[in-house]
């Protein structure tokens, strides 16, 4: 529920590989100016850091995306978020989050996508999402209590991570919290052993569409698409 659309097998190729790194690297970049160059007290950072090499981005890219973010250098951060909504093939809503220097670019070509070959529409859906802080986490111990975790680190509530995110013989949790709560949530979770892998501001669906399995692929494409622009940061779909 609380995960955004994932590409699947986007690792595929050198080209997907290369936009993946691009994008990994404005995360950072970001995340370091909007809370700091110290991991340690940046739970953002921290996750986008630990993504990025996970990814085999290289370490001193990772370290002059954060200190360009952080303002150490003479580079200039202008990177804003920018949100749009719609419908993917079959109705089902998404929401498109963008990081970019140029707003009048992006949503010119956002919203051209939307309506290429009348895959998709945009439109007003932001009703069918909560907007709430994330944080995904593995604890080395497996029967660890994540409920009384969530709790304990003020979480309003909790889910199991997917099987494939996380590690044989650990724990993994998501952890669904109000936005002003994120960072302090984040700390306290990390105080009690677990080791965060994202912390972040997500669109988590509140239902999902029933899409038929022989339409999917065509919903799936479209995302694709749209998750395929150097612009676009994550994509949100009521899609299972």
């Amino acid at each position: 529920m609380g995960a955004q659309w994932k590409q699947a097998g986007r690792e595929a190729n050198a080209q997907k590989k290369g936009q993946m790194v691009v994008k990994l690297v404005r995360e950072i970049t970001v995340a370091a100016k909007l809370g700091g160059a110290d991991p340690e007290l940046n739970a953002r950072l921290a996750a986008a850091v630990e993504k990025a090499k996970k990814a085999s981005v290289y370490r001193d890219t990772i370290e002059r995306a954060i200190k360009k973010g952080a303002g150490l250098t003479d580079e200039v951060v202008n990177f804003e978020t920018v949100v749009y909504e719609g419908f993917a093939p079959h109705k089902v809503p998404v929401i498109v989050e963008c990081l970019t220097d140029n707003r009048n670019r992006t949503a010119p070509e956002i919203r051209n996508l939307f309506k290429a070959g009348s895959l998709g529409q945009p439109g007003s859906v932001g009703f069918f999402f909560n907007h709430l802080g994330v944080v995904e986490a593995t604890h080395t111990d497996a029967n660890r209590d994540a409920e009384g975790d969530a709790i304990e680190a003020g979480a309003q509530e909790v889910e199991a991570l997917e099987a494939d995110e996380t590690p044989a013989g650990q724990k993994g949790a998501r952890f669904l919290t109000e936005i002003k709560d994120l960072d302090s949530v984040s700390k306290n979770l990390k105080a009690a052993g677990w080791n965060i892998i994202a912390s972040e501001i997500r669109y988590v669906a509140k239902n999902f569409t029933d899409v038929p399995e022989a339409a999917r692929k065509e919903v799936s494409d479209f995302l694709t698409l749209l998750d395929d622009h150097d612009d676009v940061h994550r994509v949100y779909a009521a899609l299972k």
